[in-house]
């Protein structure tokens, strides 16, 4: 694991920019492949549900490249957007698992890669933060 002496530019370990990039990344190709089938008027509730949530993904994780190097900043944010991505994998899995289009197929994979990534955000930054003595509550007395 990454201590808190090497840190990338962007004030992240290098473990947790990875992961947010590929987050990143995951959320961008599932926004084009949502965006195609909503421009085909192939959409539903749960495709623009998951188009919503990969457009704050992309949004917002732009911000998280940027966010402070103490641990437990971004742990909530990567709390919040796991909870989301689960429900948008659950969604892609009932809907489209047994399709035969490519395009549905890779928009569920990339959901579920998403999700994963994130849920290693969340387990990073608790381990680090709260094991390694990077965020511990202090009294002021």
């Amino acid at each position: 694991m990454v201590r808190g002496g090497t840190r990338a530019r962007t004030g992240l370990s290098l473990f947790l920019l990875a992961s947010s990039a590929l987050v990143w990344i995951s959320a961008v190709i599932v926004m084009g492949i949502l965006a195609y089938l909503v421009s085909k008027d192939r959409g539903g509730d749960h495709i623009i549900y998951e188009l919503v949530i990969a457009v704050l993904t992309t949004a917002f994780y732009l911000l998280a490249f940027f966010f402070s190097a103490y641990p437990g900043h971004v742990m909530m944010f990567n709390l919040i957007f796991s909870y989301l991505w689960i429900v948008a994998v659950s969604f892609t899995a009932s809907d489209w698992s047994y399709s035969h289009d490519a395009l549905l197929l890779t928009a569920e994979a990339f959901s579920f890669i998403a999700f994963f990534f994130l849920f290693f955000n969340v387990l990073y930054d608790w381990h680090y933060g709260f094991n390694l003595g990077g965020a511990r509550p202090r009294a002021v007395v």
